[in-house]
């Protein structure tokens, strides 16, 4: 995932965290804010603490991050888009967490539901 797809500033991180539609499931917790003149959907990773130590906390955002390629074409890109991942991430295996993924978004009704 590119860098410029990122949410990196703490001000832009809030703004979004303070305005956007949640969603959530066990897993992870989606934030959703519209930026219409974007070409291009950017996304906000937070794994806390709670997850585990460095190396999980790591893991888990390499996990979302793949999750997220995997799933670029599909994922409409007017959005900003937060993540937040609770701590019954840290023991699912990638194919879990893009379905974690992939199952918020459609609660978010971002995907279809078929796909």
């Amino acid at each position: 995932m590119k860098k410029a797809y990122r949410i990196k500033k703490e001000r832009e991180f809030q703004h979004v965290y303070h305005h956007a539609q949640t969603y959530a499931n066990r897993q992870l917790v989606l934030y959703v804010y519209p930026k219409p003149e974007q070409a291009h959907f950017r996304v906000g990773l937070s794994v806390g603490k709670r997850i585990g130590n460095a190396v999980m906390r790591n893991k888990v955002k390499r996990y979302l991050r793949q999750s997220l390629q995997d799933l670029e074409h599909e994922i409409p890109h007017e959005y900003d888009y937060l993540l937040i991942a609770r701590p019954d991430i840290k023991d699912k295996d990638q194919a879990t967490v893009r379905q974690s993924l992939r199952h918020v978004m459609t609660v978010a009704k971002l995907l279809s539901s078929h796909s």
